[in-house]
C-alpha cells in the first residue's frame, strides 16, 4: 500500500542541470562531464557539498569551485555553474505530481543552494513563479540549503517520511541520481531512477498502482 510519493526536483520535475553543464563544456572546449567530475571529487567536503549545506556563501563558492576546477585542468567560476542550475520544467511530470497528490501525500527532497529564487534556484521572475506554483503542490519540502543536510545522507529521507507521517516502506522516491537512491532503498523506500519523463512515469505507475498520465 503506497502511503506517499516523494520527489527530487532538478532532473525529475525539471530537465537535468547536467544537460546545461554539457552545453557549457562544449561551448568552451572542456572535456565532457568536466563539471560533474569536479563535483564527484571529495563529494562530502568539496565546494559543491559546502554550498548545498549552506556552509559557504556564493562568493566563497565561486572562489572554491574555481580553485577545484583549476586543479583539474581548467578554470570554471562557481558563479558560472550556479547560472546553469535551473532546468526547464517538465509539464508531464508536474501533471503526474498533481495526480499523485489527489491520492496520497507528496513531498520533495532537493539538494539546492542559496542562490536564485526558491527551491528550484530560478534565475528569472517568470521561472520563479512557475517553480513556486509547483512547490505549493507538495505537502512538505526539504531543501538541503535550509536544513544543512544533503542527499545522500540517510537522515534526509527519514526526515521527509517523518514530516509526511508515513513509513519508508510505504513510500516511493524519484531521483535522477543513483547515489541518492541507494540510501533511500536501504531504508525500505521504493526507488525510481529518472532517466527521462516517459520511463519515469511508466515506472511510477507500476509502483503506485494508479494512472499518473492523462489518458
Amino acid at each position: 500500500m503506497i502511503e506517499a510519493v516523494i520527489w527530487d526536483f532538478g532532473g525529475v520535475l525539471t530537465s537535468s542541470p547536467f544537460e546545461a553543464f554539457n552545453r557549457y563544456e562544449a561551448e568552451r572546449g572542456l572535456p565532457h562531464n568536466f563539471i560533474r567530475g569536479i563535483n564527484a571529487t571529495n563529494p562530502d567536503t568539496n565546494a559543491w557539498a559546502l554550498f548545498e549545506r549552506s556552509e559557504c556563501s556564493l562568493d566563497e563558492f565561486d572562489e572554491l569551485f574555481a580553485k577545484e576546477s583549476e586543479a583539474k585542468g581548467a578554470l570554471v567560476r562557481g558563479r558560472d555553474v550556479v547560472e546553469l542550475l535551473s532546468g526547464d520544467i517538465r509539464p508531464e511530470m508536474v501533471e503526474a505530481l498533481r495526480l499523485c497528490k489527489a491520492r496520497v501525500p507528496v513531498g520533495c527532497i532537493t539538494n539546492n543552494v542559496s542562490a536564485g529564487s526558491g527551491a528550484g534556484m530560478a534565475r528569472s521572475e517568470a521561472k520563479a513563479a512557475m517553480v513556486g506554483e509547483i512547490m505549493s503542490l507538495f505537502d512538505h519540502v526539504i531543501e538541503s540549503s535550509k536544513v544543512g543536510i544533503r542527499k545522500p545522507d540517510p537522515r534526509i529521507y527519514a526526515m521527509a517520511c517523518e514530516a509526511l507521517g508515513v513509513t519508508p516502506g510505504g513510500s516511493v522516491y524519484l531521483d535522477d541520481l543513483g547515489i541518492n537512491l541507494k540510501p533511500a532503498a536501504a531504508l525500505g523506500m521504493k526507488t525510481i531512477k529518472v532517466l527521462n519523463a516517459e520511463q519515469a512515469l511508466a515506472d511510477l505507475e507500476t509502483a503506485v498502482g494508479f494512472p499518473v498520465r492523462q489518458a
